[in-house]
């Protein structure tokens, strides 16, 4: 049974636990049976417009034991979040939950001007006017915080629009990326094990492989899915939406047929998107290779770069050389496409990560005087492929290789 592989188990609520006013069926008798096996349970909720007493409070009325102890909401880990910021002042688009949880650890939300940030949350009366006031302070440098980013919740009539709506007109406007404290970020999570050891056995129960499960993973604990419904499964086996048991209700954490696979976490971060990117090897008429020293990072690396809306991949790599080396190539040939998550996967100081999917060509040099620095780039060098900086991006030698194979005319990666 599931119920003996954990000393931990982690609940969503809604659609696990309850929808509307109603438990869902078995919720309420398995939950009793958990505490009877001396389990420990903490219940995690997305749902901004709550306190962790009321919380438990509802539970409670359901027949269902739980203190405000064991309940995680995103406006109370928000405000845990902000004191840990030693944010003092705040602009809340939430309701009076969260302004009060915000309060209760010392942040003024009277103040409308002069603030330190914009927490975005729910509230039924958010209007127009509030989001061009949040996006004006964001614009002066104001940090942007949101409880999390749901665009839908369940509710008995179906989905409605959640907290990941407004967040969104806020983040086209701004071109800010919000720091989510609630599933599927680490942080809400981290809150929820700060209580246990390491050696604890904690799994993660939701109903949303985009929140519940994909937040599990990230933080390297196995997550079980409560379905009934026949569910997508993700193609690749390293897809951290992938649960890694389904049930149909929490009955189902009893049955003595149902399996848990063990999750093993991969070695590259969860992307937020995957995008087109070009490279292009140069090499001169000694088989020295072309690298570039990047500003931001002090890496040397192949020049690669984006492929722009209307490019093909010939005509990116042809105008990122030129943009960033300064010399005007032609392409000779397709080396190879590359998609590895664990050497293709980038974060970036704004907290974005971004999946590239690489073409890498061999280029020759046919005009252009070589600039050796710019905005991007420190230096641009020719280096012997025997003596090559060890600060060389990590998947690149990959290429370099390829690129001496010349038997091989192109392939995928």
């Amino acid at each position: 049974m599931l119920v003996d592989n954990f000393d931990v188990f982690l609940f969503d609520l809604d659609g696990v636990i309850y929808i509307g006013p109603e438990p869902l069926p078995e919720a309420v008798e398995s939950l009793k049976r958990l505490r009877q096996n001396k389990k420990n349970i903490r219940f995690l909720t997305n749902d901004p417009c709550t306190t962790r007493k009321k919380t438990a409070s509802r539970l409670n009325s359901l027949g269902i034991e739980a203190n405000s102890e064991e309940v995680i909401t995103s406006g109370w880990a928000t405000a845990q979040y902000l004191q840990k910021e030693k944010i003092r002042t705040a602009v809340v688009l939430g309701d009076e939950n969260l302004k009060w949880e915000c309060q209760q650890v010392g942040i003024n939300t009277n103040n409308q001007n002069d603030v330190e940030a914009v927490v975005v949350g729910w509230n039924n009366d958010v209007s127009f006017h509030d989001i061009q006031k949040a996006v004006k302070l964001i614009h002066k440098g104001v940090k942007f915080v949101a409880t999390n980013a749901d665009r839908t919740f369940p509710t008995p009539e179906g989905p409605l629009p959640a907290v990941g709506a407004m967040v969104e007109a806020i983040q086209v406007s701004t071109e800010k990326r919000p720091i989510i404290v609630g599933k599927p970020s680490p942080y809400m999570f981290k809150k929820a094990l700060e209580d246990f050891s390491q050696s604890s056995r904690i799994v993660m129960v939701g109903d949303n492989p985009y929140t519940d499960i994909l937040g599990a993973h990230r933080v390297g604990i196995p997550a079980v899915l409560v379905s009934d419904q026949k569910t997508k499964k993700f193609p690749s086996a390293r897809d951290f939406r992938n649960p890694d048991a389904t049930i149909p209700n929490l009955k189902g954490l009893f049955d003595s047929n149902t399996r848990i696979k063990k999750w093993i976490s991969p070695s590259f971060s969860w992307p937020d998107h995957i995008n087109a990117g070009v490279a292009g090897i140069i090499f001169d008429k000694t088989q020295r290779v072309l690298l570039m020293k990047r500003a931001d990072n002090g890496l040397w690396v192949i020049p690669s770069g984006h492929v722009e809306p209307g490019e093909t991949v010939e005509e990116a790599i042809i105008r990122e050389i030129s943009e960033e080396t300064g010399l005007i190539v032609k392409v000779n040939r397709l080396i190879g496409v590359y998609s590895d998550p664990v050497s293709q996967v980038f974060s970036y100081p704004n907290g974005k990560v971004s999946h590239f999917i690489t073409t890498c060509f061999e280029c020759e040099v046919v005009g252009g005087t070589l600039i050796r620095e710019n905005e991007e780039t420190l230096d641009v060098n020719y280096f012997d492929l025997n003596h090559l900086p060890e600060n060389l991006l990590r998947m690149h030698p990959r290429w370099l290789k390829d690129a001496l194979e010349k038997e091989q005319i192109s392939y995928i990666r």
